[in-house]
């Protein structure tokens, strides 16, 4: 008789990652950390040194940072102590079909984060080397949506070599190119930052802060399930978001107030390292861009009951058919759809806390918990459209009135 082959799903998709497939503190620090480094975040890096002083600008970095860690670590933890993923954390707490409406935001603004991302690095990269031609353009983002999608296909063995090749050379690199721009400027990085300072203040830089990665990193479960244990999970989620996204704050800053632009990649031109700073953008656009399209590809196998891969195969497709379009032409759309996510990532942490037994396998018995499903609909709503406070955080307590409502009644 033949024996029987197993084929076992190394990404556990629809399963609690076991203990035998965890991984370290180096591992998981360098996974979460590759995540972190996402080059929007120096746009956001720029509209900081616009906005404030020196003093003020690190200020910002620190509150929104501390909040941001707060809000990704609560939810590495959870990811670790279950070993699920965001869908399937979702599926507890909205029910197996509610969960879908989680996985569809998730899917939607990661895929969009993908395309604009392999944007980034092919439009600069064409004007600097191939003249801005339309068809060089093209070529760049074809080849890299190919190699982008093609690690997110392989999983998270491929995440994690990718992380680290990437990290180094991008930390060190572009500590290297942030530290000469500094040190040929005209004056101190605090003269530099006093001339463009305007009318931003400390809580709206640290909102921007905040708002900055708070929809991606709602997706930190996908990486935090593969820790050893809660503890590392917290840990290196809560280190890896406070370095990583203040690294990229820095060099969007230092390339605002020296160059005049907006990306790291600009400063390293301008100081003449062209190879470098080719490699350097696109490493660091890797790192994040592989990791969305995971967290893609994981969000359609949910809502439509097929595997990762095919799922991960046609979230790239359709994110490196639209990179250009969507880099001109949604990056506001996405970033009105960074307030929808928040809602999601409290309810996930308010479930798990409020009701840990029945974390303990991956079955469901709800088809739909409409209060989960109301709050992250009026949360979205209101963070959206109250101008006052922090967008994100306005979210998230809607979010949570809601879903404690919920469960007072379903307890009564």
């Amino acid at each position: 008789m033949k024996k029987e082959q197993t084929t076992v799903d190394i990404d556990f998709a629809e399963a609690a990652v076991p203990q035998y497939a965890r991984r370290g503190i180096v591992t998981m620090f360098m996974i979460m950390l590759g995540f972190t480094f996402f080059s929007a975040s120096m746009w956001v890096g720029q509209e900081l040194a616009d906005g404030l002083d020196f003093g003020g600008f690190l200020v910002s970095l620190v509150i929104g940072g501390f909040i941001l860690s707060l809000y990704t670590g609560l939810l590495g933890y959870v990811g670790a102590e279950t070993g699920m993923s965001l869908d399937l954390l979702a599926r507890k707490a909205f029910g197996s079909k509610g969960s879908y409406l989680p996985s569809a935001m998730i899917s939607f603004t990661q895929i969009g984060w993908f395309g604009v991302g392999i944007a980034m690095f092919a439009i600069p990269v064409a004007n600097e080397l191939l003249g801005g031609r339309t068809a060089a353009e093209w070529v760049l983002v074809i080849a890299a949506g190919a190699c982008m999608t093609a690690s997110a296909y392989f999983g998270i063995k491929s995440l994690t070599l990718i992380s680290y090749i990437a990290v180094p050379l991008v930390a060190i690199l572009g500590t290297i190119a942030m530290v000469m721009a500094v040190s040929r400027g005209d004056g101190t990085i605090i003269d530099q930052f006093a001339k463009s300072s305007g009318t931003l203040t400390v809580i709206g830089g640290a909102g921007l802060v905040i708002g900055s990665f708070v929809s991606g990193g709602t997706a930190t479960p996908n990486f935090s399930r593969f820790a050893r244990n809660g503890r590392i999970g917290a840990i290196t989620t809560v280190i890896a978001f406070f370095i990583g996204n203040s690294l990229m704050f820095f060099f969007g800053a230092i390339s605002s107030v020296y160059v005049g632009g907006n990306d790291i990649f600009e400063v390293m031109i301008n100081l003449g390292l062209f190879y470098l700073a080719i490699l350097v953008l696109g490493l660091n656009i890797w790192t994040t861009n592989d990791n969305a399209l995971y967290s893609a590809g994981l969000g359609l196998a949910n809502i439509f009951g097929q595997k990762k891969k095919p799922m991960v195969l046609i979230s790239g497709i359709v994110g490196t058919a639209l990179a250009v379009w969507l880099y001109w032409n949604f990056c506001g759309w996405l970033n009105i759809l960074n307030c929808t996510l928040p809602p999601v990532g409290i309810i996930l942490v308010m479930s798990f806390f409020m009701d840990r037994e029945k974390y303990r396998d991956v079955e469901v018995t709800e088809t739909v918990n409409w209060y989960a499903v109301a709050g992250v609909i009026l949360g979205a709503v209101v963070a959206n459209v109250v101008s006052w406070g922090i967008a994100s955080i306005n979210g998230m307590i809607v979010a949570a009135v809601c879903y404690l409502i919920g469960h007072a009644r379903k307890n009564r």
